[in-house]
């Protein structure tokens, strides 16, 4: 069964308004997406999403995968009786944009995948990370998690920031959390790369420890006719880091979609 998935519409809904689904990172909620809402939501029906286990979403206890976490984005979408969408993905919500476009590729108009893997390193250590939240909570891990979100420049210079990230973090169910370890343990998209057929932007952080430029770029060699960028000074969120470079790149990208489904 698909978890009951917590969620925010905004913008206009109408039969010609282009539809734009936001997914995001491993212990985040939502509002990590807040900036680009803003903008976006002027001429786009955009739909935030909370992951199974994460902000207001249901926790389903036990583990799970990405193609779990992307039934439960389709289930909800077909309970708005949304059909077609563009949908961005930030690293966990990364690896759930690139199962819909190639699983559900004839729904998906577009993807822009942000600082994301086609596979995150050796399982191992997710299960070991897991296994250290279900014992300890988040909080056996926020520090390290926040230290790689966003860069020590910008830590330094903001630390309100880093609070409210530290809290975002914190209030991340445990099992929820560990869940999606989980399902990044048994994640490897590299073989059906080639499958993502859709208009694709690629985004990297140029300082990311966690998904560093070379590992999108992987994505991009692996996805015909993508378009890679990487982004700087960015870590691992650049959504709250510089979110008006990544707007404009979002904005750029769903208008060049859309000019080319209209050729």
């Amino acid at each position: 069964m698909p978890a009951t998935l917590s969620h925010a519409v905004s913008g206009p809904r109408s039969a010609d308004t282009p539809v734009v689904v936001l997914l995001g990172s491993l212990g985040s909620d939502r509002s990590m997406w807040d900036a680009q809402v803003r903008d976006l939501a002027g001429d786009h029906t955009v739909v935030a999403i909370d992951h199974r286990g994460h902000g207001g979403s249901e926790v389903v206890p036990g583990p799970c995968t990405i193609a779990d976490l992307a039934g439960d984005v389709t289930a909800l979408l077909d309970s708005l009786s949304i059909d077609r969408f563009h949908v961005v993905g930030l690293s966990l919500g990364g690896a759930v944009a690139q199962w819909l476009a190639v699983h559900e590729a004839p729904r998906v108009r577009s993807t822009a995948l942000l600082c994301t893997a086609a596979r995150f390193g050796e399982p191992a250590g997710w299960v070991e990370r897991a296994t250290a939240v279900r014992e300890g909570g988040t909080a056996a891990v926020a520090d390290a998690v926040i230290a790689r979100w966003i860069t020590s420049a910008r830590a330094q210079a903001d630390p309100e920031l880093v609070t409210r990230l530290r809290e975002m973090v914190l209030a991340t169910p445990a099992e929820g959390y560990a869940a999606a370890c989980d399902a990044l343990s048994g994640w490897d998209n590299r073989a059906d790369l080639g499958r993502i057929t859709c208009p694709t932007l690629v985004l990297a952080g140029d300082e990311d420890p966690s998904t560093p430029p070379e590992v999108l770029e992987e994505i991009a060699d692996g996805v015909p006719g993508s378009e890679f960028v990487t982004l700087s000074p960015a870590a691992h969120v650049p959504t709250v880091e510089i979110p008006e470079r990544v707007t404009e790149q979002l904005r750029a990208h769903l208008t060049a979609a859309g000019q080319k489904e209209s050729e």
